[in-house]
């Protein structure tokens, strides 16, 4: 369903830009998220956007433009203090500690954190949602296969209490019935009311998650409307979906 929520958004980029050097990635885009929604970015690759999951991250810097996440502009904030803000991202490849063990990586999310018994107690909520991961705690996290490593990489960044999860990628190189249990925990996750910013290539499954979605190409939006919109839209479908128009 499309998102009626009048609530203010958790997270606006406007204009934005981002250049690595003289070359523009990111060319002057404009999205919102409201708390709460599931948003998908689509597009190529090379479209911008995982530049774009890293720019509101803090991992690149916008050229130009303005972001604001609940109302403030956090543009020159760096990324440690916008992961304490609440901003917390899975990046593409996972980015997991191979050579520590599960339990350590995702106590390695919650290392902004003082509040020691509420860790605690956010374990045992990632272990419920996560059962093959509790299964794997004393495990060295490189020896796990690929859907295993991806559900420790999202069980880690939820032990840093996020208002908005960034994904990207979190189906590559995952086995389809791996990836369908990936989508149903990201689905509870924001149920259990974290706002998603999702970056997948697997278009078909995320705009059937998605209340909104984004299109990007050549650094630019393109496109906007309800993840079932998007799904049903003969340029989408030819474009990302395999479908010959």
């Amino acid at each position: 369903m499309p998102h009626t929520n009048p609530a203010s958004p958790i997270l606006q980029l406007s204009e934005a830009k981002v250049a690595y050097g003289q070359i523009e990635a990111v060319k002057g885009i404009s999205l919102e998220l409201f708390p709460g929604e599931l948003v998908s970015l689509i597009g190529a690759n090379g479209a911008g956007k995982t530049t774009t999951l890293n720019a509101v991250a803090g991992t690149l810097q916008l050229s130009a433009g303005s972001l604001r996440y609940l109302g403030e502009p956090i543009g020159a904030l760096p990324a440690h203090k916008r992961l304490r803000a609440g901003i917390a991202l899975v990046p593409e490849g996972r980015g997991i500690f191979t050579r520590l063990t599960v339990e350590e990586n995702l106590r390695m999310g919650a290392y902004t954190r003082k509040d020691r018994a509420e860790i605690e107690a956010d374990l045992q909520r990632v272990y419920d949602l996560l059962p093959r991961v509790k299964e794997r705690l004393a495990q060295v996290a490189g020896t796990l296969s690929g859907g295993e490593q991806q559900m420790v990489a999202i069980g880690r960044a939820l032990l840093s209490r996020p208002k908005l999860l960034l994904l990207d990628e979190p189906s590559m190189g995952l086995a389809p019935l791996i990836v369908e249990k990936i989508f149903e925990v990201i689905h509870t996750v924001m149920k259990q009311g974290v706002t998603v910013l999702l970056v997948e290539q697997n278009a078909n499954l995320a705009l059937g998650y998605s209340n909104r979605a984004y299109v990007m190409e050549s650094g630019k939006i393109t496109l906007t409307g309800s993840g079932q919109d998007l799904l049903h839209d003969p340029k989408v479908r030819s474009a990302y979906l395999g479908e010959v128009a």
